[in-house]
Parts: structure tokens; sequence; C-alpha cells
């Protein structure tokens, strides 16, 4: 029996985020790039939080996306985690998990001026045909069945990456 292309799940980037101001803010893009020797971008705050000391369009956060090589960086970030996620980190085409101190990433070494810092992780799913959906011209629309549910995810993870739910 052929299995259907159209149904084939694949992982279309994992996108890796640290959040601060300032100082630690700075020394968070570092550590992204140290990690993935690429230029974080930064985010600003969207409203204003008083009691935080933050204002609009404020510096609080940078992420980086990695579209290529993602299933050898997957599994380094996934070894810090002992391959094991919950399955409450699962949501409809992604998942997301925060890895508390970057030294547990199998490769990566102590980098002084950074301390002990942590980031968060999310992977992102697609099936063929997303793209119908995203592009500008002859945008089209894609139906509910095209949205990747937890027990797919879940079913990709321990077949592809051998990981533990819990």
């Amino acid at each position: 029996m052929k299995t259907n292309v159209m149904r084939k799940i694949k992982i279309e980037k994992v996108v890796l985020s640290v959040g601060a101001k300032a100082d630690e803010l700075e020394k968070g893009v570092k550590l992204l790039e140290i990690l993935t020797n690429r230029k974080p971008a930064k985010r600003g705050a969207k409203k204003r939080i008083p009691t935080w000391g933050v204002r609009e369009k404020l510096e609080v956060g940078a992420v980086v996306t990695i579209r290529n090589d993602i299933e050898n960086f997957l599994k380094r970030l996934l070894v810090a985690k002992d391959n094991t996620l919950k399955k409450k980190q699962i949501s409809e085409n992604n998942f997301s998990f925060g890895i508390e101190e970057y030294i547990e990433i199998p490769g990566t070494e102590y980098v002084r001026e950074l301390g002990i810092r942590g980031f968060d992780v999310t992977v992102v799913f697609k099936r063929t045909g997303r793209r119908v959906r995203l592009k500008k011209a002859k945008r089209g629309r894609i139906p509910k069945k095209q949205i990747i549910s937890k027990e797919e995810i879940i079913k990709f993870m321990e077949e592809k990456f051998s990981i533990n739910f819990t």
C-alpha cells in the first residue's frame, strides 16, 4: 500500500529564543550566536509593563531560526533533556521545551563571560502544501486535516528521534 505524500510530516524549522533586558539580553544573544553560528534577531516589547520596567519597543528578547541540518542540531538539544518531553509541551503543528543550562548540550563548553543561562526551543512541523496558505500570489486555503495533531507529533518524534513522552 502506498502512503500519501501529502500526509507526510516534516520538521520545518527549529527556533531558539532567549528573553531578558539590557546586559542580560546581550549575554543571551552571544549564547545564541555561539550555539548556532548565526546572528540572532532582537525583539522589542509590544506593550508597556511598568512593574517589570518594560516600555514599548524596548528590546526584551532575541530569536534565531534554523532551517538546514535540523536533525543533528535537534538531536543534540534533545540529549540535554535526556530524550524525555512532557505531552503538555506539544501544541498543534509544534512543540516547545526549555534548556536550563546551555552546558548540558553535548559539545558545548562553559563560557565564563556568559555564566549559566538557558533558552527556549520551539520545533515547528509542516506538511507538503503548507505554502499554499502562506504565499502572496494566488493564496489558497488549506483544510483542517492539514494541521498536525499532538498524537501525530508524538508518533513522529518516537519513531525518528526515540523520544519518551510522559
